[in-house]
């Protein structure tokens, strides 16, 4: 597998499945960002990966300059994270905001949480672990005004619909949701009404004899 993945964008390679099999260009602006494409545990399908607090700052500052420009747009005014890799991305984009802070979501359980402020979490790379989402009591109070929901990845939608289904607990809708990457379409039948901001976009691919085929 190799090793130089999300650490800069390139000029010189042609977007789609690379001539080892092993990676994936993604087209983002006028240059691409290579991606490992790792299996699925059904063996028959794969995705193009990316692990974001593993990416060069370069590339966490391109991502971020794109994000926020596509958020500007619906002017938040509070930027809430998503645990754990949405976190270093939804922070650059509120520092491009000029917002002083963020809301962070969590996955670990503080003594003084309320467990009426959660709700169960999986998603495509740890289905079925048992994880719940929660928010801060302390946090409500910066619930205010237009609120936007920041990820690393949307891909099978169902982290970003327990994200909804939390705030909606604390009647909150947001006005728009970030990501680095859209990967694939099955999160649209999960995310509707809401507008989404993707950097950059990848397909679910399928494996064949000759290698790995986009869907």
């Amino acid at each position: 597998m190799r090793t130089d993945v999300w650490q800069q964008l390139h000029d010189d390679l042609t977007p789609g499945v690379q001539p080892d099999q092993e990676s994936y260009a993604a087209p983002l602006g006028g240059q691409t960002l290579l991606l490992p494409i790792r299996t699925l545990p059904d063996g028959k399908r794969g995705v193009a990966s990316m692990i974001l607090n593993q990416a060069s700052f370069g590339v966490l500052d391109a991502l971020s300059d794109v994000v926020a420009e596509k958020l500007r747009a619906h002017a938040p005014d509070v930027i809430v994270s998503v645990p754990t890799l949405g976190m270093p991305l939804a922070e650059a984009v509120a520092r491009r905001l000029d917002h002083s802070r963020k809301v962070p979501l969590g996955t670990s359980r503080k003594f003084w949480y309320d467990e009426a402020l959660s709700v169960p979490l999986s998603s495509i790379t740890t289905p079925g672990l048992g994880k719940r989402l929660y928010l801060d009591p302390r946090m409500l109070p910066l619930l205010k005004g237009r609120v936007a929901v920041i990820d690393d990845v949307l891909s099978t939608g169902s982290s970003m619909a327990a994200v909804l289904e939390l705030l909606a607990l604390v009647d909150v809708t947001p006005v728009a949701i970030g990501a680095a990457m859209l990967q694939g379409t099955a999160w649209q039948e999960r995310i509707t009404g809401c507008p989404v901001e993707g950097a950059f976009r990848t397909p679910i691919l399928i494996k064949t004899e000759s290698g790995w085929q986009e869907s």
